[in-house]
């Protein structure tokens, strides 16, 4: 135990010289958008509660009454007795609300992804993923024993080639692709992507982790979250019927993981009913970042996130500790999460941003020079 006490002391120290320990830091979120950190009230920049529903009224009273009915915890995996009512009607709620036949719930979007993936493609298939995918897209690949080859960020041109020097050695394809990319806010052409999916074979696989809407562009299999915009936690996964069944009955970390307690469920259902009531909601959070972006002269903003490169990690911690002690929180993002030399401030905008703030926030940003 001294030994490996001595190496992780070590490790650390290394970290530490290179700007990119971690440590937790704890936050108290007292409203969707503001958080408490050391005794101090932040407005967040980097909560990805896009449309505020966590703190939603209806949605608190939903994870409460249902642990008053069902229980803190569902006690066992889906597939036992852990498959408690509420996922009933919430899987054919999401199902229309994507637009697919049928929709089935993981205990998160990580797990989600590293058992789907294996699920659906193996040794001797071939999986070719975005450059810039999450990690848990590229962890389910890894997982899978298929062959895994990466093509340029957004490039159709580099996703054909690789398709034209290797598709026809493999039995099955799975094209892999985040559709809003996390770090950099940038949106996929799944209708593209679907097009090259349909020319060669293969199967496109999409994560709209940090998506909020509902029908989208044609794919296979769609990955979405619970956590973000419906303010809850989980992960999901929207396809065909036959897929759905295969997947409840192939997808490890379905099969051994425990089921979500009834409390997460019933959240994001409440959550799910507001969304589908009021489509405006999805709308004000991309309308929040093209105000930032407008107000510092930036190209329009095509999601709810926008990057702040500022190069290496010690700039990009200065600078969140600048940003703190004006009010704000914008946590530092460095490598690994982000390529090397990229470090960056990333802010993720919620319906709930006033706009006031977001437009003092930008001046903030220009009187430091950072754009």
């Amino acid at each position: 135990m001294p030994a490996l006490a001595s190496a992780a002391r070590e490790k650390l120290h290394a970290l530490e010289r290179a700007g990119r320990r971690r440590v937790l830091t704890e936050s108290h979120r007292e409203e969707a958008a503001v958080v408490m950190r050391g005794g101090k009230r932040l407005l967040s920049f980097s909560c990805n509660d896009y449309l505020g529903l966590s703190h939603h009224p209806k949605v608190k009273e939903a994870a409460a009454k249902a642990s008053q009915q069902f229980g803190a915890g569902a006690g066992a995996a889906r597939l036992v007795t852990g498959n408690h009512p509420l996922y009933v009607q919430f899987e054919k709620k999401l199902a229309v609300w994507k637009g697919t036949e049928a929709a089935l719930v993981f205990g998160s979007g990580y797990l989600a992804n590293t058992g789907i993936i294996p699920a659906l493609v193996g040794k001797g298939d071939l999986i070719l993923a975005d450059k810039l995918v999450h990690a848990c897209l590229l962890d389910g690949a890894q997982l899978s024993g298929a062959k895994l080859l990466r093509f340029k960020h957004n490039d159709m041109g580099d996703c054909e080639r690789l398709f034209a020097a290797h598709r026809a050695q493999h039995t099955h394809c799975l094209i892999v692709t985040d559709e809003v990319f996390s770090m950099d806010g940038d949106v996929a052409p799944l209708a593209e992507l679907a097009a090259l999916a349909t020319t060669h074979d293969a199967w496109l696989m999409a994560d709209g982790a940090h998506s909020f809407a509902g029908k989208h562009a044609p794919v296979d299999v769609y990955v979405g979250t619970l956590s973000k915009a419906l303010g809850s936690y989980g992960g999901y996964v929207a396809a065909g019927r036959d897929v759905i069944d295969y997947i409840t009955t192939s997808a490890r970390s379905f099969m051994f993981s425990t089921g979500l307690p009834p409390a997460s469920i019933a959240a994001a259902d409440a959550a799910l009913d507001i969304v589908m009531a009021n489509p405006e909601l999805s709308d004000m959070p991309l309308a929040k970042a093209r105000l930032f972006t407008k107000t510092l002269g930036l190209p329009d903003a095509q999601s709810a996130i926008v990057p702040l490169v500022l190069g290496d990690e010690a700039k990009a911690l200065a600078a969140a500790a600048t940003l703190e002690e004006a009010g704000y929180l914008a946590v530092a993002i460095r490598p690994p999460t982000v390529p090397e030399g990229t470090s960056r401030l990333r802010f993720a905008f919620s319906a709930l941003h006033p706009d006031e703030d977001i437009v003092k926030l930008a001046q903030v940003i220009k009187h430091e020079g950072w754009v």
